[in-house]
């Protein structure tokens, strides 16, 4: 070792944080073991190929690394002890079916008095929770877009809590009303999306913190991967699903001084409410034939428009009925003694982000067109104008062999 000379020494040392620092990142993503295993691996034969000549320098890497990592899997299959459910007040928001449904349920039968806000106290959703939950939960109408209806709801859970302090909001109640290229998608859309996933969260967030920092207590919010990745045809929702990101994000900051603490939870793909409804895609794709200008749909064809409507659908009948893992993963955001940023919620999910984060653009975009929606309709401006290309091509081709002749 003292044939080393101290620029290698210096060298080693940046490599190394390096190495730690891309461990740290992903460990931030809260990604599984598999995938902090396969990261080991890559660092390893990263270091490998560096440092062939150094074999005491790569052992003791591999070594730290696979020290690292059955802790690490020792430490996350333990049963971590979790908060007391009985006595803690819960606002759900979005309730009248899907997640919102399911875990009002759920955490009632744990022990939490649940304020469930529907659209519909009427509607077959807060009929069913009346039904089957016990006399601890309450049916709110709310519809999160209406300042007034927020400010009663806010008034009422206040009546029926007195004293005592509200444990936590889960922000659920979202809708995504399109489907569509970007150029393709209403404005109507965009506006419908930010309406109610970002304005209509933040409003009922913000009516409510004072209870919430008065019980230190929790905000779940209910988000999307395409929030953070650019799914086709999603814009209008994943652009209300960023906005909400960057905002949640900015709560956990500013209420950790409060003891507030704030996770956002990211779903894979589930069929609930309207997801699996064949006329509602209908019905969406019929308002936007109507609305699209003739020449934007003389550019695209209905035929490419009439695509992405059937890829939709298709794409919802293949989508999991199960919503237990998003459910369990709310309850564990909201029982858990410390509460992870960021959770992640079904299949899939860690793999995808790591590709997001750590891959070339190409790869990752690859990627999510592969499993999200690929489309084989080309716009029909560019299907003319291949054509045009193919027959110009062909019209050059011919005039030169006849000049050559000459």
């Amino acid at each position: 070792m003292e044939d080393y000379t101290l620029p290698f020494w210096i060298y080693l040392a940046i490599v190394t944080v390096f190495i730690g620092g891309a461990m740290k990142k992903i460990l931030a993503s809260h990604l599984n073991a598999t995938s902090t295993v396969v990261a080991w691996l890559g660092a390893t034969v990263l270091v490998e190929r560096l440092w062939a000549f150094c074999l005491p320098a790569m052992l003791l890497l591999v070594l730290f690394g696979i020290t690292f990592c059955i802790y690490y899997a020792t430490k996350t299959s333990q049963p971590r002890a979790m908060l007391p459910a009985h006595g803690k007040a819960v606002i759900i928001t979005g309730c009248d079916s899907g997640f919102g449904n399911a875990t009002a349920k759920h955490l009632d039968s744990l022990g939490f008095e649940v304020f469930a806000t529907v659209l519909d106290l009427n509607g077959d959703g807060a009929k069913e929770l009346q039904r089957t939950c016990s006399h601890r939960l309450t049916l709110l109408q709310v519809d999160i877009t209406q300042p007034q209806q927020v400010q009663q709801a806010l008034l009422d859970t206040k009546a029926k809590l007195g004293l005592k302090g509200l444990w936590a909001l889960v922000n659920n109640a979202g809708v995504c009303v399109n489907f569509g290229d970007v150029e393709l998608s209403l404005m109507s859309n965009y506006r419908g999306c930010m309406e109610v996933n970002f304005f209509g969260t933040l409003s009922i967030t913000k009516a409510f913190l004072p209870l919430l920092r008065q019980a230190k207590g929790r905000i779940v919010t209910i988000s999307s991967p395409a929030g953070d990745q650019p799914f086709p045809c999603l814009a209008a929702y994943g652009a209300s699903k960023a906005a909400l990101n960057l905002v949640t994000e900015t709560l956990r900051h500013e209420l950790e001084p409060w003891g507030v603490q704030v996770s956002t939870i990211l779903p894979s793909s589930y069929r609930t409410a309207q997801s699996s409804n064949s006329a509602y895609w209908e019905k969406q794709h019929k308002h936007l034939l109507q609305n699209l200008s003739p020449a934007l749909l003389e550019d695209y064809g209905e035929e490419y428009v009439t695509e992405t409507k059937d890829l939709f659908q298709s794409f919802a009948k293949h989508t999991t009925t199960n919503l237990q893992p998003v459910v369990d993963t709310i309850a564990q955001a909201l029982l858990a003694p410390q509460p992870q940023p960021r959770y992640f919620a079904g299949s899939g999910l860690s793999l995808m982000y790591f590709i997001h984060s750590y891959f070339p653009y190409s790869i990752s975009n690859r990627f999510l067109k592969k499993r999200f929606l690929k489309k084989n309709v080309i716009p029909r401006a560019l299907r003319k104008q291949s054509a045009f290309d193919v027959n110009l091509s062909l019209h050059n081709n011919n005039n030169e062999e006849k000049l050559q002749q000459m």
